[in-house]
């Protein structure tokens, strides 16, 4: 009798964490191709797409209200063009893992930090591929001379991107005074110079931050 009960509550423990992985990702497709979809082609990105332009470079996107042909597939694509020292700032996407390729230019210097904090920094060079683990913090920065040239795939067609530093300044000055051991009124002063980022934009460092072409390396 124990036994069996055990085996009960084995089963539906084991069934309902299969339920929760489901629910977790995208749905499947119902259909081959979307309805709303005229074609599976888009054309310049760079023009007709989500286009957003920051102090560090331009940042193209597509989803579903850009690209009908991308619903239901689970997908998001997001390319790059990031001048030297410009950084796609550290983020977080709640709902997807992200694949990115360097195609050209850089070196990028890229990388997260997992749940028990450690950093994971790598240097791409063009034909370079690294992933970022879902919901994880991670970041790309062009330690090179030469503008970057890369593009990103996120498995899910509403994947989210949380602005990491902007996110902390959101909080009450007290609350984030303490997350940074600082005082109130530096939190406040930082406050006051940095806007949560939204819609996301690449940003380029500030004089004597970084120099294009040194400091290429993983040091943390």
């Amino acid at each position: 009798m124990v036994h069996g009960m055990v085996m009960l509550i084995f089963i539906y423990s084991t069934c309902l964490v299969l339920v929760q992985r489901v629910e977790a990702a995208d749905p499947d497709p119902l259909v081959d191709f979307s309805a709303n979809a005229t074609t599976p082609v888009f054309r310049n990105i760079f023009v007709n797409g989500d286009v957003s332009i920051g102090s560090g470079g331009v940042r193209a996107a597509l989803d579903i209200g850009k690209f009908p042909g991308l619903t239901s597939e689970g997908l998001t694509v997001v390319q790059f063009k990031m001048v030297p020292c410009g950084e796609n700032v550290p983020h977080t996407h709640p709902r997807a893992t992200e694949l990115l390729s360097l195609i050209s230019g850089g070196p990028l210097q890229a990388g997260f930090v997992d749940t028990k904090g450690q950093a994971h920094i790598h240097i791409l060079y063009p034909g370079d591929l690294i992933v970022f683990p879902r919901g994880l913090l991670h970041f790309e920065l062009n330690v090179g001379t030469e503008t970057a040239f890369y593009l990103s795939a996120l498995n899910s067609q509403n994947p989210g991107t949380l602005d990491a530093a902007g996110a902390v300044l959101q909080l009450p000055e007290r609350a984030a005074a303490i997350a940074f051991n600082q005082d109130i009124a530096t939190v406040g002063a930082l406050k006051s110079q940095r806007p949560y980022n939204e819609p996301p934009t690449l940003e380029a460092a500030k004089p004597g931050v970084c120099v294009p072409g040194q400091l290429i390396s993983t040091t943390v």
